[in-house]
Formats: C-alpha cells, sequence, structure tokens
C-alpha cells in the first residue's frame, strides 16, 4: 500500500452524501460539507437511494467523487466503479459518517468529519489490494466464514431514530437496540462447524474430513491475502491453520460469508481473487 499523489485544492469535488448519513447524523453530514465546500469546488448530490446512488457516480465527469458515508457506502461506490471497469482510474475519498465505519478506519481513513474531510482535499492517493471473486463481488477488508452477528449494522427503526440524531436520549436508546438485536439476515455466531474444502492457490489447507469452526481471509503483504482456518476440536483448543495466496477457494456444504459488513450466499463454492492495487483511496499524508 503505497501513497502516490496528493491532491491541490484546486480539485473539482464531486460530493455524494448517502441518504442513511443525512438520516443518522446530519450535524456531521453539514460539518463535512461545509470543509469541503471552503477548500474547493464542489457539487453536491443527495441520492436517495442506490440507483440515484450509482447515477451520481457514472455522471462524475473529470470531478473526484468523495463519498459521505458509512463502510456500506464505500463498498457500494467500489463495486459500481469495479463493474464498470472505472475503478483502476478513479480515486475515491470518503468521509465515514454513520454506525458502521470500521472498514474505513482500518483502510487509514479519519473517522472525525473534520479530519476526514482535510484529508480529502491534503491528502495522498493509496492504492490498495482488492478481493475479487467469480461473481464479480469484491472484499475491501476483512471476509468471515461464518457470519459473526454485527452489532455495528443500523437495526430495524434506526431510520426513525436517525431522524432525531443530537438527541442524547435517543442514541442511548439506539446503542440499546444496537446491543441487543442482531442484523437481520445474519446467521447466529454459534451455527456450529462447518465442512468446508479450503484451498489457497491450488492448495488444500483444509478438507471435508476435518470440521472448521471459522475461516478469516484478510489482506496481506501487497499481492496477498492471508488466510486462518480454526479447526472444530473436542476437549483441548485446536491451533489455527494459516496460509497465503493469491486465490482463495472454498467449497463444500451451502456456507454465507460476510464480506465488509455484508453477508452472502448461500453457495456452494466460491473464488476470491488478489487484485494487486487495483484500487486508489485518499487517506492523510505522510
Amino acid at each position: 500500500m503505497a501513497e502516490v499523489a496528493t491532491f491541490a485544492t484546486s480539485d473539482q469535488l464531486l460530493v455524494v452524501i448517502d441518504p442513511i448519513a443525512r438520516r443518522t447524523d446530519g450535524e456531521s453530514v453539514r460539518i463535512a460539507k461545509d470543509v469541503l465546500s471552503a477548500g474547493a469546488a464542489t457539487k453536491v448530490c443527495l441520492p436517495d437511494d442506490p440507483d440515484e446512488f450509482a447515477r451520481a457516480l457514472t455522471r462524475r465527469g473529470s470531478r473526484r467523487p468523495v463519498v459521505v458515508g458509512d463502510d456500506r457506502a464505500l463498498t457500494r461506490a467500489v463495486t459500481l466503479l469495479h463493474r464498470q471497469r472505472e475503478l483502476a482510474e478513479c480515486v475515491l475519498s470518503v468521509v465515514p459518517v454513520g454506525a458502521a465505519l470500521s472498514l474505513a478506519e482500518s483502510l487509514g481513513v479519519p473517522t472525525g468529519a473534520v479530519a476526514a474531510a482535510r484529508a480529502v482535499l491534503e491528502g495522498a492517493e493509496r492504492r490498495l489490494d482488492l478481493l475479487v471473486d467469480d461473481s464479480d463481488g469484491v472484499v475491501l477488508g476483512a471476509l468471515r466464514i461464518p457470519p459473526i452477528p454485527d452489532f455495528d449494522a443500523e437495526p430495524a427503526g434506526a431510520t426513525a431514530m436517525g431522524a432525531a440524531a443530537g438527541r442524547p436520549w435517543l442514541r442511548t436508546c439506539q446503542s440499546l437496540v444496537r446491543t441487543l438485536v442482531p442484523a437481520r439476515g445474519v446467521s447466529p455466531a454459534g451455527s456450529g462447524p462447518a465442512r468446508l474444502r479450503i484451498e489457497v492457490d491450488g492448495a488444500t489447507l483444509v478438507d471435508l474430513d476435518q470440521p472448521v469452526e471459522a475461516v478469516s481471509v484478510t489482506p496481506g503483504i501487497a499481492g496477498v491475502a492471508e488466510v486462518e482456518v480454526r479447526p472444530a476440536s473436542v476437549g483441548a483448543e485446536a491451533a489455527p491453520l494459516r496460509a497465503e495466496g493469491r486465490t482463495v477457494t472454498v467449497s463444500g456444504a451451502h456456507f454465507r460469508y460476510r464480506a465488509d459488513g455484508e453477508v452472502s450466499g448461500p453457495v456452494r463454492t466460491r473464488t476470491w481473487v488478489v487484485r494487486e492495487g487495483a484500487w486508489g483511496l485518499v487517506v492523510p499524508g505522510s
């Protein structure tokens, strides 16, 4: 992950504000808009749904896109540009706003609105690896099998709560709901061992005769992914199995997986390939 370019405040920006960010934290959205508008020529888009979000990015012209939203909004933008085969040439910026911000933070983006907006104006492009699967899906950060509950996800009813952002007692209620209610569509963490074949660069790391408790795939050094498999055990905990490679294939019984906060599946087989330096993200300069 190398920083390859810095940006000038003379750049023209397309600021796309995710609707969930507007509902959940309007104050942070306002601060981000003020900082960006003060430092560069900006065009602000307020899409109401994913289709409008996609159209705004597609019609960006020469403007540098800035996504104001949570991890899902960032992943949506990367997925769209990847499927349009425009990701390599388009440098993205993000101002994290919302409940789920761990992905953006892990990629080096500040989670405060002021610091993140300043990074958009003054930061440097960092080239990042991407995991691309055989259905043309992408993974920016971590991949988990089976999916675990995501308590940072927006629970049912959070839309109404978000409309009153800034009221401390409602924020307390929202935090309590996140603690008690798992995200919709997520399988329980304790659903039992799975029988899966995991292959890394064509070599079998674990086969169907060895039940596994969990599988994780995360970015490693440039151009490879780190794979960790935790075998199921009786009595003493079994040591995890680890490998690195450019291609990871999981197959066997139907399974679900969580990638960047989103649950997919069930599928019987899925292959992920690392694409080195496939996309650019603006982060604070060193």
